[in-house]
């Protein structure tokens, strides 16, 4: 019997069955969620390589462009074919990525070490200095005994937490060591694995267009290629961005504590250079831990530190941010708020680096299909018209 795929009750029939079925595999995945996770975990472990290789590609891919459009534009390049010049670039690419790893490994990470290192074994001392100085504040001006049992209560409690912090702070290190070294494998393979991609990335993205237009209507076809291309452009354009912007910023902030003498430059910098990925809530992840070392050994420099940032981040804001990034992300700072708590909450700290981005893709499809509808209408689609 011939099935009339246009038949309402078909239709209604098909969309039931689809229900049903998402229903049991919802009930299956709900009721066995170790089990489940478990599967997740082996399928990603066993893709690893190949996550790593891609997000590799991704990022190497942005140094290769500018190669191909810098200095491989070159005349004496403009004769020679596109694979050698793909070769040369690859070549200048991964150069500069192990330069960028090797200057990391021989100056900042033994320097970091050492800050670490210095930190913890000088936590104690820093702490005895506190207590004494909670003593003699006390001694000096006779507070009362049941505001300074409170006082005091409180500053033991921070003490032993601080103390907590820093004997776990070596095993916690020692473990990250650990882990990332029983990624190396992964790693390895992963490298391969992005310069296989980019070797022929204009192939791949020719059979994902191929299988695109074989599987959808021209029209949906069309669409995802055009997300596609904005999801590009808006991650590609937020994360190239504010990681030339963080590294600019932990090499001026290195500079200026250098010049005013504070006590653990490297590790400060680091710490202020990686938060700053983070948008909005960045700035101050960096500079509240930061501020709290410096005042272990002097709360003047750590005052001057807070100055200090604050210019920093007015001059990251106002000059060399919008220098880099432009209106790239196009929201108000609400949705920036909006998306990192939610974001954050979900995926922890890579939530706070890509959620961002993320939302500005959802933001924006959003958009468009509530302003299409409008103009469907006849009615005016700026949000102005309607305030």
């Amino acid at each position: 019997m011939k099935v009339n795929w246009n038949s309402k009750y078909t239709t209604i029939s098909v969309y039931s069955f689809l229900v049903v079925c998402a229903s049991v595999i919802f009930y299956l995945i709900a009721s066995e969620i170790s089990s489940f996770q478990i599967k997740v975990g082996e399928s990603v472990a066993t893709f690893m390589p190949f996550i790593i290789g891609f997000i590799m590609a991704y990022l190497f891919n942005f140094i290769l462009k500018f190669y191909e459009n810098n200095m491989l534009k070159l005349d004496f390049f403009n004769k020679k074919s596109h694979k050698f010049k793909r070769a040369i670039g690859l070549l200048l690419t991964y150069a500069t990525v192990a330069l960028l790893v090797f200057l990391f490994f021989n100056f900042v990470f033994p320097q970091l070490l050492s800050s670490i290192m210095g930190l913890v074994n000088d936590i104690p001392s820093y702490v005895s200095q506190a207590t004494d100085l909670v003593n003699d504040f006390n001694d000096k001006y006779e507070i009362q005994e049941e505001y300074y049992n409170l006082l005091l209560e409180r500053w033991n409690t921070y003490k032993d937490s601080i103390i907590k912090f820093a004997t776990n702070l070596i095993p916690v290190l020692g473990n990250f060591v650990k882990n990332t070294l029983s990624y190396v494998w992964n790693i390895v393979i992963g490298l391969i694995v992005s310069i296989y991609l980019l070797i022929d990335k204009e192939r791949f993205f020719g059979m994902i267009k191929k299988i695109n237009r074989a599987t959808f209507s021209e029209g949906t076809a069309n669409r995802l290629a055009e997300l596609t291309s904005r999801s590009n452009y808006i991650f590609g354009r937020f994360l190239s961005g504010k990681i030339l912007d963080s590294f600019i910023i932990g090499v001026l902030t290195f500079v200026v504590i250098t010049i005013f003498k504070m006590p653990y430059t490297i590790l400060i910098s680091f710490i202020v250079g990686i938060t700053n990925i983070i948008p909005f809530f960045g700035p101050f992840i960096g500079a509240i831990p930061s501020a709290i070392i410096i005042l272990f050994v002097s709360p003047i420099k750590a005052l001057w530190f807070i100055v200090i940032i604050l210019i920093i981040q007015q001059i990251d804001g106002n000059i060399i941010g919008p220098k880099i990034l432009g209106d790239s992300l196009g929201i108000s700072a609400f949705w920036i708020l909006f998306s990192l708590l939610v974001s954050g909450k979900i995926f922890g700290f890579i939530g706070l680096v890509i959620g961002v981005p993320l939302f500005v893709l959802i933001y924006s499809i959003v958009k468009d299909i509530v302003e299409n509808r409008l103009k469907k209408k006849n009615l005016p689609y700026e949000t102005d018209d309607y305030m």
